[in-house]
């Protein structure tokens, strides 16, 4: 079974940095893409950064210039910079990934969530 386990989330001052990091388990062929969403309660499910495997990043309008998405792929890792932190990018941050297995052919897999709190 492939998994995805976040980590890095926290409480950060508006203007701060964090760093995202997301980690894939399991048996693992490859991996055509991963990405990281946010949820806040009352809002649906937003893209914040996308990568695919061998592509271009795309960002969300409301994190370009602030946030970068990054890949290690021998590692099976993805990471999220978050610089210049806002308050309303507070959010639960879900790490996703397009997973080709030795068992079961592709699957989208899910992270539980790394909780994200911009504030003074």
């Amino acid at each position: 079974q492939v998994q995805l386990r976040e980590s890095g989330g926290g409480l950060v001052q508006p203007g701060g940095s964090l760093r995202l990091s997301c980690a894939a388990s399991g048996r693992i062929a490859s991996i055509n893409y991963m990405g990281w969403y946010r949820h806040t309660p009352g809002k649906e499910r937003e893209l914040v950064a996308s990568l695919p495997s061998g592509g271009t990043a795309n960002y969300a309008d409301s994190v370009k210039g602030r946030f970068t998405i990054s890949t290690d792929n021998a590692k099976n890792t993805v990471s999220l910079q978050m610089n210049s932190l806002k308050p309303e990018d507070t959010a639960v941050y879900v790490c996703n990934a397009f997973i080709r297995t030795a068992a079961d052919g592709w699957v989208n897999v899910w992270g539980q969530g790394t909780q994200v709190t911009v504030s003074s």
